[in-house]
């Protein structure tokens, strides 16, 4: 990334923390529009690469449905621990309905730790072997989707 693109990315996180520490924010639409507003046109990928950067997840609200929370500040973020992961993960591809991700022998358990912890919003859970980690989706998020996703995370624009 260039230094200028590091920044505009630095600048959409900030405006995405104090918007989510601000306001009510129910859906990555909703926070769209928000960004919007605010002079940020991003895309739905780049807006869940930047969610699950900044470690947001999912949470009841308290009028009912969810909302977006993020980690207390100074909290460890397990979206960098993926990132530290990177070199565990020899590929990642989904069928369209689930994902998997492959590791290094003996790697899939950590790998799987660290992606429920990151609390994605599009995963739901994963189930971990000796070198494949299977993720199944959100039912609102597609596999290939959730696939960017997590290439993104970990680096791997590559499939296997």
């Amino acid at each position: 990334m260039r230094p200028r693109e590091e920044q505009t990315t630095e600048a959409r996180r900030e405006a995405i923390r104090r918007l989510i520490r601000a306001r009510t924010v129910a859906t990555q639409e909703d926070l769209r529009s928000m960004l919007a507003d605010q002079g940020f046109e991003v895309t739905q990928g780049t807006l869940s690469r930047d969610l699950a950067r900044l470690g947001a997840r999912r949470a009841p609200g308290t009028e009912g449905g969810t909302v977006y929370e993020l980690p207390p500040e100074g909290s460890p973020a397990a979206p960098g621990l993926l990132e530290a992961l990177d070199s565990l993960v020899r590929g990642i591809r989904d069928n369209g309905a689930l994902v998997v991700v492959h590791t290094t022998p003996g790697a899939a358990p950590a790998v799987a730790l660290a992606l429920d912890q990151a609390r994605l919003p599009e995963v739901l859970g994963t189930l971990a072997g000796d070198d494949t980690v299977f993720v199944a989706p959100m039912q609102a998020a597609s596999a290939s989707r959730l696939t960017r996703v997590l290439q993104g995370l970990l680096r791997k624009g590559r499939r296997s």
